[in-house]
């Protein structure tokens, strides 16, 4: 595995590197740093997400690898990664990780024909946004355990349920749903995957507020929602299979390490401003150090992140759950470990938030507040770890 990019990827990187630094010079103040909170907790940050999602597709950048025919450029998948690279370095919005991230390569390796030549171009074109129904009350990081019911009647579902923590539901278009069609089964046999429009009559979405007042998660309820049995991707009760590979796609970005070198740069920035009894922060042999530990982890992650991309280059789409698992785990734990690093060097200025006291504009409250939540969205450092027991290693598993 060589990592290293060609003259003519270094000439696009560039092209992205132009693109991204001329769109955030009309960053609204709203959007603050970005990220999801910065695209669906104001209006003005998620206009400016989907402005840039418009141009973003207008280019053909959000879909670079996928087949021409549906919306594509034939491209290898290691552009895409440049691409999500560059764009996390300027913390720039324009992508639905769950549409783009998600459930369009679902739909490439499982959708027919029709399936991906009606759900595909509009994605690629930046036109609508996802939102992903997984979680319920009782089926969080146990998925497997879910209740919302899809009952086959004819050629159409009626579905009935419930699901929570759903970000960005009362944004979204669109959803990829996850029910059980078989009430005969139980756990992860008997489940199906359905795409699903958000105007359907039965939904009812409920906002889940930050303390703060921000508005991303939701609860969404549906009461004998019909969805046309057009819109049930792959085949019936095959839905827990295609689940983890989604899993792995939503795992396998390059994002969290691209974010993680944004926040330890600002880091070094601060100790090299700050001092504390006569000296500057950078001096101290401790901060160095750990500095640097926190650097050479970002480095690890970054090749993981390529690695991923790689495999997905030779082998496909599919390929082990247990390498997604290894970024997952390793890049959700090193944002935590650096935002406990720059709490524990600030002290209790990393406490305040919003003041001409605060170093980094007072987000390292945000950041170490969020930070735990990241070992649990998208499946538990402990879920991570068995994957990668069972599956990369073929450890048994408990009875």
């Amino acid at each position: 595995m060589d990592f290293k990019l060609s003259k003519e990827q270094e000439a696009l990187k560039e092209e992205f590197e132009a693109f991204f630094k001329e769109e955030m010079k009309d960053v609204p103040p709203e959007y603050g740093r970005g990220g999801l909170e910065g695209i669906y907790a104001t209006e003005k940050g998620w206009q400016f997400h989907r402005s840039v999602a418009k141009k973003l597709g207008e280019k053909g950048w959000l879909s670079r690898p996928w087949p021409k025919e549906y919306g594509g450029l034939d491209a290898p998948i290691t552009e895409q990664l440049i691409f999500n690279e560059v764009r996390e370095r300027h913390r720039a919005p324009g992508v639905d990780i769950f549409g783009l991230g998600m459930f369009a390569p679902t739909l490439l390796i499982a959708a027919n024909d029709e399936q991906k030549k009606r759900l595909l171009p509009p994605i690629a074109r930046g036109d609508v946004v996802y939102c992903q129904g997984w979680s319920e009350p009782n089926a969080g990081s146990d998925l497997a355990g879910l209740k919302t019911k899809a009952e086959k009647k004819g050629d159409r579902y009626i579905i009935n349920g419930q699901k929570i923590w759903t970000t960005g539901a009362h944004k979204a278009d669109c959803m990829f749903i996850l029910a059980r069609t078989d009430s005969n089964e139980k756990r992860s046999r008997g489940l199906s995957v359905f795409h699903l429009s958000m105007d359907t009559p039965g939904i009812e979405v409920r906002p889940i507020l930050y303390m703060d007042g921000q508005h991303l998660y939701n609860e969404v309820f549906l009461t004998d929602v019909e969805i046309p049995e057009t819109d049930r991707i792959g085949a019936e009760n095959d839905g827990w299979r295609l689940t983890r590979e989604t899993m792995n796609f939503e795992r396998s970005n390059v994002g969290m390490f691209s974010e993680g070198y944004n926040l330890l740069n600002e880091l070094i920035e601060y100790v090299k401003i700050t001092k504390r009894n006569g000296k500057f922060l950078s001096e101290n042999p401790i901060v160095r150090q750990k500095i640097a530990k926190l650097y050479i982890d970002l480095e690890v992650g970054h090749t993981l992140a390529y690695k991923i991309a790689w495999l997905q280059e030779k082998a496909g789409l599919i390929f082990a759950a247990s390498a997604a698992s290894e970024a997952k785990v390793f890049g959700s734990e090193l944002l935590q470990r650096i935002s406990n690093f720059g709490s524990e060097i600030m002290g209790l200025y990393g406490q305040v938030a919003k003041s001409k006291w605060a170093p980094m504009d007072g987000s390292m409250v945000d950041i170490y507040q969020f930070c735990m939540g990241i070992n649990i969205a998208a499946g538990t450092s402990e879920i991570q770890r068995n994957l990668i027991a069972w599956v990369g290693l073929g450890l048994p598993r408990f009875k």
